[in-house]
């Protein structure tokens, strides 16, 4: 299950792309009508009792959790259980865990969230739990004796430097380890002293026996096991060795029943392997002394796709990279709202929706391209500009004083007196529907933004200055008499009068005519919040291309934390709340800090308008 992207409706046409027509291409012509699935992952005859797949197809996000998912995952959350949707299919969610000492259950479980948040469930009838590929430690090596008593791989104990140096290169080939044409039964108690924990980390390997002449390295028979003495994060301390990734991915699709295996674009030479390990473990052997292996996994197998990774301007997605910058406190922490992490993401402001829509937006292709940051803000404003709740809030206030109050409004009070104004919440409402209000109110002293007073002012401005008039947003239209200053100059008040019976919305409000309107907060009831005006965290569009240091290309002011002035209504926000601060851009209620201090603390999600090519 999962939920569509802001702009697609059911039955919607999507824009179709080159695995759409691979999909469709394989429904028609009934590829994988034949599947069986027994409800759960297993070998062929775990399968071959079992009815007719119900799913027409099966994708998988498999990420490895050895760190926090980023933008780049979104995408490929977005693609994987996007197209098993449209497709009525089903997604599988799958820990890539082969590699224990990196791997930990803080980041199994942000996984978890992070898919969840983005609209997506790999449920199943009977089974709620994502899949481990150390789960199927047990058959990756039944299969990796299955390929020994076959003839198809061999230990090898080279040392890591001689193996590099006998693999040859793109101009050279390699050169066979001289244990290459060691018996099947030999190589079979080798590996099972490997797997006994009778030798050393690193001392042998088990490769696969291919090619050494292959143009394609990787098929110079890759290593497919290794001597590896860690505790792993869910099997413990029950195995020493532990499958590589290229042996176990393509073992993990085919006993999950995978139909089209979508990955990137770096993994398009392991293509070959993938494809020669499933075509050796579905076929049967016939061995000399009549006994028969194979056959493990059901046919036909699983396919590998490739499609081009996100590039993403002032942005990397490097899992390294992001965690120097988490360790060496260069950001807070995985969440900071300057990462491209999704829990960074989320508590920057963005929406599953915006996310949802980024990827539907930026499409699929086989070739690397950039996309310019810009295109990810425009769809959370679009998310943003009808969802929002608006506010008003003073970033950087002064005090405007309204020095005719007490006369204007002498027979409710004078100075004391407060009037309530009100505006909507949303300025367009669902259809149907009435927006909601928000109310506040203004009195003697309000607060506005100090770069709406000039004494001297340009060119074309519109706002407050001696003379000129201007609506103070849902309130009253005033007319500036001047300002006070300090000794050095800056100023310390604006000074106004109330032009009566000119409140919004009343009757004569607009017989007087002004230019401007200027958003405010009341003295009386304005509430102090901590604000964070976040910036790009790169000052370079490729931080970290063609080897750069992407440390020198911090932006040290990719944060700036004001006391800003906001309206009541912005008082009990909650958490991951998002408002458009009128005329500055929208922000979220702080979903970690939300209190700082006593006062409520919002973070800047993007602007009303792009300003990264500014």
């Amino acid at each position: 299950m999962s939920t569509p992207p802001p702009d697609s409706t059911p039955g919607a046409t999507k824009p179709s792309n080159f695995l759409r027509q691979i999909i469709e291409h394989d429904l028609s012509v009934g590829t994988y009508a034949s599947r069986r699935w027994a409800g759960s992952p297993g070998d062929a005859a775990h399968h071959a009792a079992a009815p007719p797949d119900t799913a027409k197809i099966r994708t998988r996000f498999p990420p490895e959790p050895n760190g926090y998912l980023h933008v780049g995952h979104a995408k490929s959350i977005c693609i994987n259980f996007g197209l098993a949707r449209d497709y009525g299919g089903v997604c599988h969610l799958r820990f890539d865990d082969t590699n224990p000492e990196k791997e930990d259950t803080e980041y199994v479980n942000s996984i978890i969230d992070a898919v969840r948040w983005l609209g997506f469930d790999w449920s199943q009838p009977g089974n709620t739990a994502p899949y481990q590929a150390s789960d199927y430690f047990g058959f990756m090596y039944r299969a990796a004796e299955t390929l020994i008593e076959a003839g198809h791989a061999y230990v090898d104990e080279q040392t890591a430097e001689q193996m590099r140096a006998n693999r040859g290169d793109f101009g050279k080939p390699g050169v066979d380890s001289p244990f290459r044409s060691r018996t099947a039964a030999e190589n079979l108690a080798r590996f099972r002293e490997m797997r006994d924990g009778l030798h050393e980390d690193g001392s042998m390997v088990l490769r696969a026996k291919i090619d050494m002449a292959s143009p394609n390295i990787n098929m110079r028979d890759p290593a497919i096991y290794r001597i590896r003495r860690a505790t792993h994060h869910n099997t413990g301390d029950t195995w020493c060795i532990y499958p590589m990734y290229t042996f176990a991915h393509p073992i993990e699709d085919a006993l999950e029943q995978i139909t089209h295996s979508i990955c990137t674009l770096e993994f398009e030479d392991q293509r070959p392997f993938y494809d020669w390990l499933l075509e050796r473990l579905t076929e049967t052997t016939a061995l000399p002394d009549g006994r028969v292996v194979g056959g493990l996994l059901s046919a036909p197998p699983p396919r590998q796709y490739e499609f081009a990774r996100l590039n993403l301007t002032y942005v990397i997605t490097s899992k390294r990279k992001l965690a120097q910058l988490v360790y060496d406190r260069k950001v807070s922490g995985w969440d900071d709202p300057r990462m491209p992490t999704i829990v960074g993401l989320r508590r920057r402001g963005y929406t599953p929706s915006s996310l949802q829509l980024f990827a539907e937006r930026i499409g699929v292709t086989k070739s690397d391209s950039w996309i310019d940051y810009s295109t990810l803000e425009g769809c959370l404003r679009e998310d943003l500009e009808n969802t929002a709740h608006r506010g008003m809030a003073v970033l950087n206030p002064v005090k405007l004083v309204l020095t005719n109050w007490d006369e204007v409004f002498a027979a409710q009070g004078g100075a004391s007196y407060l009037e309530p104004c009100s505006l909507p919440a949303l300025p367009h409402p669902p259809e149907g529907t009435e927006a909601p209000a928000r109310h506040f109110t203004i009195g003697k002293e309000v607060w506005i933004e100090r770069e709406d007073y000039e004494e001297a002012p340009p060119k074309g401005y519109k706002r407050l200055y001696p003379g000129n008039k201007v609506r103070l947003k849902g309130g009253y239209v005033i007319e500036c008499t001047g300002a006070t200053q300090d000794a050095s100059g800056t100023i310390t008040q604006v000074l106004a009068t109330v032009v009566p019976d000119t409140k919004s919305g009343t009757p004569g409000s607009e017989t007087v005519k002004v230019k401007a309107a200027i958003t405010w907060v009341g003295v009386a009831d304005g509430v102090r919040a901590e604000v964070r005006m976040y910036d790009r965290l790169f000052n370079d569009a490729h931080p970290d291309a063609g080897g750069k240091d992407f440390i020198e290309s911090l932006n040290p002011n990719s944060l700036k934390v004001v006391t800003a002035l906001v309206e009541p209504s912005l008082a009990n926000a909650l958490p991951d709340q998002k408002f458009q601060f009128e005329r500055h851009g929208y922000f979220v209620a702080d979903r970690v800090d939300h209190v700082t201090g006593g006062k409520p603390v919002f973070n800047l999600a993007v602007g009303l308008k792009d300003s990264w090519g500014k």
